[in-house]
């Protein structure tokens, strides 16, 4: 079969480019959030989550344009398992950076692990009907919708997808639904080979900004592995150097805690108290950054609730004399 590769498309490349910076602003403010530098709640706030996943689609399907756009009609071997080794290679630096950094919650299929094994697995699907292509994707999104079962908490089988609750990780990208989004790609890429790809083809798009978002659209897997790093290396001196992080997070665990204790029926008085004495456990048991991220293991956790249940018998001293 030929191997004749596709041309470069600029508009493409301006595509992938806007996705990947879309992705590092997320990063961004999800940083500034965690280290208190602004209120909004990126971690888990449905919005930002819903808008997370857009980015994480988007690129998705980009993956799949390019596995098309890469090969033609036939599969150029050396220049795949280049790409190939490139993301592979990243995804192990990521897994190996946060396994140091976090253990408790390092990267062991996140979006660079992902990636690797879609380029592997949608070459097939170069060559299959169209219709397959089409029918295949959706067996891959739609499952997701209707099934989950807890064998898939795991870690072991956690990137198959299908949990009930996600194994605790910075990062998880399951094969489940999120190659059928690559697929989707794949399939965008094959209708419009002859007709649409060729009137992109001939787009040049002209100025500054198009020019940087191409070329970040070209190198956006290096983008990728070294934005991150140099984030952190912006946020975590400036939030020292503000004092920020403490300050906002006391204020939100003071806010946060009273309103929960008030809804139970306590005086709002006794609910200050139990607050500043929770509060106070946090800083002595250093607990703010396992309780922030909602990461913590095992003797994190016995701490946290000897914590809450002094405090409890603070407001109410009978608790004491219960064995």
């Amino acid at each position: 079969m030929s191997q004749i590769k596709s041309p470069r498309i600029p508009v493409i490349d301006i595509a992938r480019g806007v996705a990947i910076l879309a992705m590092a602003g997320y990063h961004l403010c999800w940083d500034l959030w965690y280290y208190g530098l602004i209120r909004a709640d990126v971690g888990f706030d449905p919005r930002w989550i819903f808008f997370a996943r857009t980015i994480l689609a988007s690129f998705l399907f980009l993956v799949g344009v390019g596995v098309v756009l890469g090969h033609g009609r036939g599969v150029r071997w050396a220049g795949f398992w280049r790409r190939w080794g490139f993301a592979f290679g990243g995804a192990l630096l990521i897994t190996l950076g946060t396994w140091i950094a976090f253990p408790e919650s390092f990267v062991y299929f996140g979006v660079l692990h992902a990636i690797a094994l879609f380029m592997l697995l949608a070459l097939p699907f170069l060559f299959v009907p169209i219709a397959a292509v089409g029918l295949v994707a959706l067996a891959f999104i739609l499952p997701p919708f209707f099934f989950s079962d807890p064998l898939f908490n795991e870690k072991l089988f956690s990137p198959i997808g299908f949990w009930v609750t996600p194994p605790i990780t910075n990062d998880l990208v399951p094969i489940f639904p999120w190659f059928g989004v690559v697929l989707i790609g794949v399939l965008a890429t094959r209708l419009a080979e002859t007709a649409l790809l060729p009137r992109l083809a001939i787009i040049q798009p002209k100025g500054r900004v198009a020019k940087i978002f191409g070329w970040l659209g070209r190198w956006s897997l290096p983008f990728y592995l070294v934005h991150q790093p140099v984030l952190l290396a912006l946020v975590v001196p400036l939030s020292m150097l503000l004092g920020s992080q403490n300050a906002l997070r006391e204020e939100d665990f003071m806010a946060s805690c009273q309103a929960t204790c008030e809804s139970g029926g306590t005086e709002a008085a006794l609910c200050t108290t139990y607050c500043q004495c929770g509060m106070a456990g946090l800083d002595r048991e250093d607990l703010w950054d396992a309780v922030y991220s909602g990461v913590l293991n095992e003797d994190e956790q016995d701490r946290l609730d000897k914590n809450n249940r002094q405090c409890s018998a603070v407001i109410y001293p009978e608790l004491l004399e219960q064995p």
